[in-house]
């Protein structure tokens, strides 16, 4: 019989096996969470309105996916360093860097926590919120922000235990996370009528469940990799290494947030039927980009176990099989969102003007979806190699830059809401060259050694 730390090794066995069965748990819990995402729109759109709809999804989402979406990213830059510790066999490094993972983010979750509850309002009338939303934008915002120390302790925990193997105690505890929301947001909006406070307060609930249940596995665990408070502490102990791999990815993240703030600007700028039907668009379209995220988060810890164990074989494996599965992956979640797209916008909002809109969205982006397979697989591959900076560096021209140029310019001329979606799939289409050529190019596997220094 298997061990628990034989189950969590990913440097033997059948690669492709070894890498669906880590990625299945990681993608149903993405799933599972997009879920959710369509029931809390179902909720707002039918029992709040579409303003709500539109308070909670347009500018106060983009604000969430820059500020957090960048420490939630630098997380990515912890779970690579713990990866290859453990794949070098370095089980009490392992304990060591935890704590100091977990206490660092824990410091920077107040910091953001108190930076969001001030500046909110300001953050929203900058992104040019349509009046009508406005108050209930900021309300939404300043109670999400209270949940903010927990969501970066869950990610750094969830992160930890996935660089390690494990990635189905985080698809549990997510799985309850979400059904907590769930039964909240009805208890919350539906029977206590309080709108979009009530959506608010049942998601950041939901977040002290879940980060409460991952710090009870960790401290609980006999494995060498247990939480214990006597390790959180600031040392430099591989801090450094976690911040070099970590800031790049926050960085591209907050470009990312940036380049579709400025997108949704130009999105505001069309009205709140199309707002709310841009929000609707990345509830429908959402599975998508959660499971190509997932197998990104999978190949990314694979790589980085391999390479700390000097299995550089199994890491080219990897590359191969994982674009082929991830294109596969592509075709299949393409066709099923063009099939179910229409019955679940007429399920999700009865507002014809929001279904239509919404509808024509996802003409525009989900047939060219199978462009961003490079780009997922390549740059996953390269962070678990340690070479954070470049990938970001491509990221950043061929997708954030490109996007802005494209609305400050084209976009003005040609003011309609196809040249807005335009600009999504030539972004993509122009990074996946960029990042292939890189790739073949660089010698990114020998970057990996330094990780493991102290």
């Amino acid at each position: 019989m298997k061990t628990q730390s034989e189950h969590k090794d990913l440097t033997s066995g059948v690669v492709w096996k070894r890498l669906v069965v880590f990625f299945l748990p990681i993608a149903a819990g993405t799933c599972i969470q997009q879920l959710y995402n369509a029931v809390d729109g179902l909720i707002v759109g039918r029992f709040v309105g579409t303003i709500a709809l539109a308070a909670v999804g347009g500018s106060s989402a983009m604000i969430i996916n820059v500020l957090i979406g960048f420490f939630v990213a630098v997380t990515a830059g912890a779970s690579v360093v713990i990866a290859q510790i453990y794949g070098a066999g370095r089980r009490e490094d392992v304990r060591i860097a935890a704590g100091n993972a977990v206490a660092v983010f824990a410091l920077m979750g107040v910091f953001l926590m108190a930076l969001g509850l001030i500046t909110a309002p300001a953050m929203l009338r900058l992104l040019r919120t349509p009046e009508d939303t406005l108050r209930f934008s900021a309300l939404y915002l300043r109670i999400y922000f209270l949940g903010v120390p927990f969501v970066l302790v869950l990610n750094i925990e969830s992160n930890m235990l996935r660089s390690v193997g494990d990635s189905f105690s985080p698809f549990v505890f997510m799985v309850i996370g979400c059904v907590t929301n769930i039964i909240l947001d009805v208890v919350f909006v539906v029977l206590f009528r309080w709108g979009v406070a009530g959506v608010a307060v049942a998601t950041v609930i939901a977040q002290v469940v879940n980060m409460f249940l991952l710090t009870r596995k960790l401290m609980r665990t006999s494995e060498p990799y247990r939480l214990s408070f006597r390790e959180m502490k600031l040392r430099g102990v591989y801090l450094s290494n976690m911040f070099r791999l970590g800031i790049p990815s926050g960085l591209q993240n907050t470009m990312y947030g940036i380049s579709n703030v400025i997108v949704q600007i130009g999105v505001n700028s069309l009205g709140t039927v199309v707002v709310a039907s841009w929000a609707m668009t990345s509830k429908i379209d959402g599975i998508f980009w959660a499971v190509s995220n997932a197998l990104g988060a999978a190949i990314t810890s694979f790589v980085g176990q391999n390479l700390g164990a000097k299995k550089e074989d199994r890491v080219k494996l990897c590359v191969k099989q994982g674009l082929f599965l991830h294109f596969g992956i592509t075709i299949g979640l393409s066709g099923l969102i063009l099939l179910a797209a229409n019955p679940l916008l007429h399920l999700l909002t009865e507002d014809p003007a929001v279904i239509s809109t919404t509808w024509e969205m996802i003409l525009y982006f989900v047939p060219f979806y199978f462009t961003w397979t490079l780009i997922e697989v390549l740059s996953a591959v390269l962070r678990g190699s340690g070479d954070a900076v470049r990938p970001v560096v491509i990221i950043g021209l061929g997708i954030c830059a490109f996007r802005v140029l494209w609305v400050v310019t084209i976009f003005q001329i040609l003011h309609t809401l196809p040249v807005l979606c335009l600009t999504y799939v030539c972004s993509w289409t122009l990074t996946s060259i960029m990042m292939l050529l890189y790739f073949r190019r660089s010698n990114w596997l020998d970057r990996s050694g330094r990780i493991l220094d102290k």
